[in-house]
């Protein structure tokens, strides 16, 4: 019979934050993999859990995975844990993850301390939909493409970043999108926890008076919905109804959709742009 891999979620500051369960399971596992070992370590002599560790990272978890996987099909049970957070959460976990599942192993995600929930719940912007970006990509064309998307982005946007980029990556988020509300998450769960509510203006002036310590979590507001609908639709409104029909029935989109979707974009009814059509 098949083992079980534990997805177990540990402290991202403050040792108390975590569960019961997860120590318990700890505790229960044949065995745990986990980013650093010497890291984890440290954790599980805190909570007196003595089980064997393997070292499971970003550099190893292709081929590493696929040793776990197999330890997995003889039985064993393995916990993975990161060393901070939950894994799998931008994290290597995700793809011992995903090998798990193609393998037919059972998966188990145990609830527990997450930065980004951590700290969108404080962040008094909107919670009911968001994204998440974790760190910005390293690669400039990559990394200038995925600010770009934010532009029109209208839902709440979580980012972490290291202190030594944060000043950058706010000159070059104010640079694409303007200013935007923003809370700053600093330190979440130690003992300097801060919650800077501010906008990407008012964080730029911040940080370039005094260095930027300690992990952040960005948490940042959404494009403005009605102005952006509003830009559309005088993008929209300055070709003719045929130029824009072109935009979808060009997609493979009939006709009758196309319609549909012209009227929508131009905040009139279809009959108007069917009667449009029959003039042109």
């Amino acid at each position: 019979m098949a083992g079980t891999l534990y997805v177990c979620p540990t402290p991202i500051g403050n040792l108390e934050d975590i569960t019961f369960r997860v120590i318990n399971t700890l505790k229960d596992v044949d065995m745990i993999a986990a980013e650093d070992t010497r890291h984890t370590l440290k954790l599980l002599n805190h909570f007196d859990i003595h089980k064997p560790m393997t070292s499971y990272h970003e550099h190893n978890k292709i081929e590493k995975a696929k040793k776990l996987v197999e330890k997995l099909l003889d039985g064993v049970n393995i916990a993975i844990v990161t060393d901070a957070g939950t894994p799998a959460i931008s994290d290597p976990g995700e793809e011992l993850v995903r090998q798990a599942v193609a393998a037919g192993i059972t998966v188990t995600s145990l609830p527990g301390a997450c930065a980004c929930i951590t700290a969108l719940t404080m962040s008094a912007l909107p919670t009911r939909r968001f994204a998440f970006e974790a760190f910005l990509p390293a690669d400039r064309k990559e990394r200038r493409q995925v600010i770009a998307r934010l532009k029109t982005e209208i839902r709440t946007t979580v980012i972490y970043e290291a202190p030594h980029h944060l000043l950058k990556t706010l000159k070059e988020l104010y640079a694409e999108l303007g200013n935007r509300q923003l809370t700053l998450c600093r330190e979440i769960t130690k003992k300097h926890e801060e919650c800077i509510y501010t906008d990407i203006e008012g964080a730029i002036s911040l940080y370039e008076n005094e260095p930027p310590r300690g992990e952040y979590v960005l948490v940042l507001g959404g494009c403005d919905e009605e102005k952006l609908l509003s830009d559309s639709r005088e993008e929209f409104l300055a070709m003719s109804v045929n130029e824009h029909m072109r935009i979808y029935t060009d997609k493979g989109v009939d006709r009758k959709e196309a319609m549909k979707l012209v009227a929508k974009d131009r905040g009139v009814s279809k009959r108007d742009i069917y009667n449009e059509l029959l003039k042109d």
